[in-house]
């Protein structure tokens, strides 16, 4: 008996292998597991040390609704953390931040003790229940972003639009039949407001798929016009045809703040463009502006209306086509600017910066998971895309942080950054992080660190690669 056992330990050794022979052509490459804790989120350090010093932790523990009862619980803001590492890290829904457990180096960056799970995340969520529970939480989250940007002489623009948040199964509360580029689909429809310069969200709202654009309109200004420290100060609004309500504009007129408005070509704009004869050429070339004051029955003011036109055959620029008026395409825009300080011309070019929006929220719905992030309830939702929009506002400051202006996508910061590979080990009560940074691009890496880690603020910026 002692010979076969011999036997069969001899024949185990001479035929288990730990490897895998991949063949690649003329070479052989073998693949092996390794005990070693690697982590392909090692370049989350530097995103993590610059949260470190900027105390997001604190602040996020200071803001968060919930109370464990338990004494083995783990502190809510360990899983708020856990979801924000998910999302940096490329997860769009709540099971792809769970599969993140394994990893051994985000946890020693957090200072917790493991991701959170699926099912710990999905609770962590339901706890926000109200509408009034989450402006609690994230209206201070909003307003810590905007202090964390400096003041500018002419002040912010500020720029409003709504998205739709496609969901085919629709089982979701809040999930409703409404407008897409899809046509009508299933969807959430939430609102965000955006200061065009610095590129942040400075606050986010969502709305059931089958909300018009302006609903709820007036209660998210005056909360966001509240909520706006002291030294941020507003030039300018901006916002397209779906937010053309008159309550609006007045509440704006109200407080004093200026704004372009798409107006909506409706049969009496149509009817003005029409009989309109004072058209003025511009220095750019084809575009003819007319510059006039609208009333309109449904307005409680008459208001100043800015109107375009450009050839049909002008590429250039939007602009919609009116068959009472063949031959070029249109746009109007309603703007409480003075004309004796702003001419058409100049609120036309103004109000084409708007553009910046739209690269906004492609990059919240590709880079940060909007469109995934959906949970039962409703207001678990929007807890879920908040934190996910404020975790595009941190990656936003951690780019100005190292001098980038110009903004840079989140798929190319995790492939030149936060992707890189490392190794965590620790050795006589020391952690130590090697990151895998091939020989070339290690001077570019110090750079990082080092104005990542500089005690007092200096306005030497890293380049933005290798």
């Amino acid at each position: 008996m002692k010979n076969r056992q011999r036997s069969h330990k001899a024949l185990a050794h001479q035929t288990v292998t730990g490897a895998i022979e991949l063949k690649t052509g003329r070479r052989t490459i073998r693949i092996k597991s390794s005990g070693q804790k690697l982590s392909a989120q090692a370049g989350q350090a530097t995103f993590w040390g610059y949260l470190a010093l900027s105390k997001v932790r604190e602040l996020i523990a200071g803001v968060l609704p919930h109370r464990p009862t338990s004494n083995n619980a783990q502190p809510p803001v360990a899983t708020a953390l856990g979801f924000i590492a998910g999302i940096v890290a490329g997860a769009d829904k709540l099971a792809r931040i769970g599969q993140l457990r394994g990893d051994p180096v985000l946890p020693e960056l957090l200072e917790i003790e493991r991701l959170p799970s699926q099912s710990r995340l999905s609770r962590w969520l339901a706890i926000f229940d109200g509408a009034a529970r989450n402006l609690r939480t994230f209206r201070a989250l909003w307003h810590w972003v905007m202090e964390q940007l400096p003041s500018r002489p002419g002040g912010y623009t500020l720029d409003l639009d709504s998205t739709a948040l496609v969901h085919e199964d629709g089982h979701q509360q809040g999930v409703k039949v409404g407008h897409t580029r899809l046509g009508l689909k299933p969807c959430l429809h939430p609102l965000l407001a955006v200061l065009a310069e610095p590129k942040v969200v400075v606050q986010f709202w969502q709305r059931a798929g089958n909300a018009h654009c302006a609903s709820n309109l007036l209660s998210f200004t005056e909360e966001l016009l509240s909520n706006l420290p002291s030294h941020v100060r507003l030039r300018l609004i901006r916002a397209d045809s779906g937010f053309q309500d008159d309550r609006w504009l007045s509440l704006l007129e109200a407080k004093g703040l200026r704004y372009i408005v798409v107006a909506d070509l409706s049969v009496r704009v149509r009817d003005v463009i029409k009989r309109e004869t004072v058209w003025a050429a511009t220095e750019v070339p084809g575009v003819e502006v007319a510059d006039v004051i609208y009333e309109s029955p449904y307005a409680s003011r008459a208001r100043r209306l800015v109107l375009l036109r450009r050839p049909v055959a002008d590429a250039r620029g939007g602009g919609k086509l009116l068959l009472q008026c063949p031959g070029y395409k249109y746009q109007a825009l309603l703007t409480n600017l003075p004309r004796q300080e702003v001419s058409a011309l100049r609120v036309w070019r103004d109000y084409n910066g708007r553009a910046g929006i739209e690269g906004v929220i492609k990059e919240l719905r590709s880079g940060f998971g909007l469109p995934g992030l959906c949970c039962q309830n409703f207001w678990a939702t929007e807890a879920a895309h908040s934190l996910a929009v404020f975790t595009y506002n941190l990656v936003n400051l951690f780019c100005r942080h190292l001098g980038w202006l110009e903004r840079m996508h989140i798929a190319t910061l995790r492939y030149r950054l936060l992707g890189c590979a490392g190794i965590i080990s620790r050795a006589q009560n020391r952690t130590t992080l090697k990151l895998g940074i091939p020989p070339p691009k290690r001077a570019w890496w110090h750079q990082v660190w080092t104005k990542i880690l500089s005690p007092y603020p200096n306005c030497n910026a890293v380049a933005q690669a290798p």
